[in-house]
């Protein structure tokens, strides 16, 4: 995987749907869009096994693995021992603080289905991106437009069918919940400014470095022994999706504007149905299919808008 850093200068970019784009600045975006789907993919995967295993294994001991795998894949995979460079940071502390929300979101988020429903729990999730596409124009300068915006609330709508929050009360930690989806969030806005400044492979060695270092302690504290082998290859699993899933996620900030792929993380409702069904034997009811629909749509139709209005325009014939 090669180095990938970009100047320290930001341009403030606007992102409504009547600009134009040339056509490499569309390959861009349109490869931003399956990169993002792809990381959600892995992510679908990762909750998918850590659901499994938490049934044998304490959460913040799967949470520690989550990131020591992590950690030793990707110093493995980038050699950071013949590349110390790779580490260098010119914003340390940026640096810790986007490491310490991608653990609080890990964290939080296995608190949270300890107490409540999976369907409650992705309710408040899936409400990251709206906070992030509100909060991407006053501190990295990339405004929504209106027709953005109104693609991200219908597939929020559609988030909401499927999972029909509110019908029996909310329990106390629902707290746990917004508290994920609001570290989400500025892990979000943290790995957008530091793909300017920064290497994608420093970031995902940074993060799940501060992470192992701060969930050894209650790990050690909570150990259980994996009762047997699949565990042990679940539980190293958790390392290799997160860490994909992250190295995708950081690429396609570093090319597209957070507004843009906003919408596309309400494409893992689709992975979670599909994996669901395949492990757990979970059949999607009607509200479920319904709502995975509108997200889906709700998704094709910006992939559209980035197809059909960001493509170069042809030049005007002479006079």
């Amino acid at each position: 995987m090669a180095d990938s850093r970009r100047g320290s200068g930001r341009v403030a970019i606007n992102v409504d749907d009547t600009g134009s784009f040339t056509a490499e600045e569309t390959r861009a975006r349109l490869s931003g869009i399956v990169l993002i789907v792809g990381a959600v993919a892995c992510f679908a995967c990762l909750d998918t096994i850590a659901k499994y295993v938490s049934q044998s294994v304490p959460p913040l001991e799967v949470v520690w693995f989550r990131f020591a795998t992590h950690l030793v894949l990707a110093c493995v995979v980038f050699r950071v021992w013949k590349r110390r460079d790779l580490i260098a940071t010119k914003r340390p502390v940026l640096q810790i603080l986007r490491a310490l929300s991608l653990l609080g979101s890990t964290f939080f988020n296995f608190l949270a289905l300890q107490h409540l429903q999976l369907a409650e729990t992705m309710s408040i999730m899936f409400a990251g991106p709206l906070l992030v596409t509100a909060l991407a124009g006053p501190v990295l300068g990339e405004w929504a437009g209106p027709r953005r915006w109104a693609a991200i609330c219908v597939g929020f709508l559609g988030v909401l069918v499927v999972t029909q929050p509110g019908t029996g009360g909310l329990h106390w930690a629902v707290m746990y919940s917004l508290a994920a989806m609001v570290s989400y969030a500025f892990y979000a806005l943290t790995t957008r400014i530091l793909t300017g400044t920064d290497s994608v492979q420093g970031m995902l060695i940074i993060s799940a470095a501060v992470a192992v270092m701060v969930m050894t302690p209650p790990a050690v504290a909570v150990w259980t022994m994996p009762p047997d082998a699949l565990s042990w290859v679940l539980l190293l699993c958790t390392g290799i999706f997160g860490g994909v899933g992250h190295w995708l996620l950081i690429r396609a900030h570093a090319i597209v504007p957070a507004p843009v792929l906003a919408p596309f993380f309400y494409s893992q409702i689709v992975w979670m149905v599909g994996l669901g069904w395949l492990v757990f034997a979970d059949l999607p009811g009607p509200s479920t299919v319904i709502g995975a629909s509108i997200v889906t749509a709700s998704g094709l139709y910006l992939l559209y808008r980035e197809r059909r209005l960001k493509k170069p325009k042809p030049p005007l014939p002479e006079a």
